[in-house]
């Protein structure tokens, strides 16, 4: 189960990293498709990950905010990261994505702020 947790967090830095080059582009070169489902997946998988690192079946659980609200039993500092403004947060994440950069802007923040939380609590 560690290397299953490993593999969900490398993947979600991974994928903020990609993101945050995306997003320092100038305004007029993002392409905030890649953005937004790059932070979904940040999310995801940084949700996973700790879920699987505290021996969770995930299987059945589809949407950020399951897994957000599964997370939030374990542990209830979750609750200090704020996934207000993640607009697809109960849907599937490869149903949803968003084009417009201060909403995509909304999604990084999310991910980033999840990344900052889980090395705070010394998960990652």
């Amino acid at each position: 189960m560690e290397r299953k947790a490993i593999k969900h967090f490398s993947n979600a830095q991974n994928k903020l990293k990609e993101a945050k080059q995306e997003l320092f582009r100038p305004e007029k070169d993002i392409v905030s498709y890649l953005v937004c489902k790059n932070s979904q997946i940040a999310v995801e998988d940084y949700l996973k990950g700790y879920l699987v690192k505290n021996g969770i079946n995930i299987d059945n659980l589809e949407t950020i905010d399951s897994l957000y609200n599964q997370c939030v039993v374990i542990n209830p500092n979750f609750k200090k990261v704020n996934l207000s403004d993640f607009q697809c947060k109960a849907h599937d994440v490869d149903s949803r994505f968003c084009n417009e950069i201060p909403i995509v802007t909304n999604c990084f923040d999310a991910a980033d702020n999840l990344d900052t939380f889980l090395r705070k609590e010394k998960i990652i």
